[in-house]
């Protein structure tokens, strides 16, 4: 017969083993947090992207409809509902160009501006305010 305390095993780990362990963890984070840190704000920028070409394409369908942009007043509105005002849309797709606004990733409404033949369209980026840098730069259709 085997005596109880050489049939016992030792049970847990050692310091050394723990260290080990948390030494393998360190570097894995430390591979592994940088790659994914700014990837949320470079993911942002590139939905309002998205955003902008969509925006941006159903502008231009509108003008190609109704010989002229939308003005500044009738603003994006008028890609979802009928416009009033000037100029009149004579030729108005019925269930509109969108089927609704978005808000840019911050949740702030994009930009529009009618300038003549033109427009402008634009986010002011993660701080909502004009100019900035980096993703709280303004992202503009144009640059697209």
């Amino acid at each position: 017969m085997k005596s109880a305390s050489k049939t016992s095993l030792a049970r847990g780990f050692t310091l050394i083993e723990i260290m080990v362990v948390i030494v393998i963890i360190g570097i894995i984070g430390a591979l592994i947090v940088p790659n994914i840190v700014g990837r949320q704000d470079q993911a942002q920028v590139t939905a309002a992207q998205s955003d902008l070409r969509a925006l941006g394409n159903a502008l231009e369908m509108y003008k190609l409809d109704n010989s002229s942009y939308p003005s500044t007043e009738q603003g994006l509105e008028a890609l979802v509902r009928r416009p009033t005002g000037f100029p009149e849309p004579r030729n108005w797709q019925a269930g509109g160009y969108v089927r609704s606004l978005p808000t840019d990733p911050w949740g702030n409404p994009y930009q529009y501006l009618a300038t003549g033949d033109r427009f402008e369209l634009f986010s002011y980026g993660a701080d909502g305010q004009p100019g900035g840098e980096g993703h709280a730069g303004e992202i503009r259709y144009e640059d697209l």
